[in-house]
């Protein structure tokens, strides 16, 4: 684990999808995000935690080209990320907001097949290769029995199903989610975290998903970044953040670990 509460945290790992080099963001006078230096490893799971506003989200956005960095670089795959011509990129990497936007009157195939349009462009022929992508994502969610269904008629996990279904179909070998489960009850929760799992270890994908729960993100993903008042304060193995000190640092609360005598797992507990 690297922590450091003195400055930026350079953790330089081979094969990386991600490279930031001293990025940083501000809003009018305030740094959401302060220089950051980090690398994300490529096919991993990897968790960016941290209290609300702690700049996760932002950084996440900066990944994602939804926000310009105000100072820094980030490299994605080797080339600077602001050189990816657009269709390149939606190609490579897939983003799921934290509010995914209404869908009025679209069906759960149509939803899962606008994942093709990288592909396809707007003018392109929807190809049999392109309905194969689909019919594929659609039964690696699970959802394909209801493909004909309105999305709005739904249950918030099956919504979120259908919309990873989406990020599938396009086909991108790295996935950035913001808050996917902040919706959804604990069952739809393991659900939908179980299903993103299998398919970074089945198509060795890369997803950075921004958590809250720190339990849940020791138990699904094999990294954790830490984030506190926009400094990236700690990144390491699930083992390596799960302990009281380091979490006391992330959460400004005390917390034990406790570790399940029979699967190995560490689970935090305030108090």
């Amino acid at each position: 684990m690297l922590k450091d509460t003195q400055g930026p945290i350079d953790d330089r790992q081979s094969d990386a999808v991600f490279s930031l080099t001293a990025v940083n963001y501000r809003l009018g006078d305030r740094l959401l995000v302060e220089p950051t230096t980090v690398e994300f490893a490529a096919g991993a799971s990897i968790a960016l935690v941290g209290h609300n506003g702690s700049g996760k989200s932002t950084l996440l956005k900066m990944l994602g080209r939804h926000l310009m960095p105000s100072g820094g670089q980030i490299l994605f795959a080797g080339r600077p990320l602001h050189q990816w011509p657009a269709r390149d990129f939606a190609r490579r990497l897939a983003y799921l907001p934290q509010n995914t936007p209404s869908t009025p009157g679209m069906t759960v195939r149509e939803l899962v097949a606008l994942g093709r349009y990288p592909w396809h462009g707007a003018l392109g022929r929807f190809s049999s290769a392109d309905a194969s992508q689909v019919d594929d994502a659609m039964e690696k969610t699970g959802i394909a029995a209801f493909q004909d269904r309105l999305v709005d008629t739904l249950s918030g996990g099956e919504r979120q199903r259908v919309w990873l279904a989406m990020l599938i179909a396009q086909n991108a070998d790295c996935l950035l989610l913001d808050e996917p489960i902040s919706a959804l009850d604990i069952r739809h929760q393991l659900e939908v975290l179980s299903l993103v799992r299998r398919l970074t270890e089945e198509r060795k994908m890369t997803v950075i998903t921004v958590l809250h729960d720190i339990n849940i993100a020791a138990r699904f993903c094999d990294r954790i970044v830490a984030m506190h008042s926009g400094r990236l304060i700690a990144n390491g193995a699930p083992h390596e953040i799960m302990t009281s000190a380091t979490l006391a640092d992330i959460y400004n609360v005390d917390m034990q670990i406790i570790r399940n005598a029979d699967s190995g797992r560490l689970t935090a507990i305030a108090g």
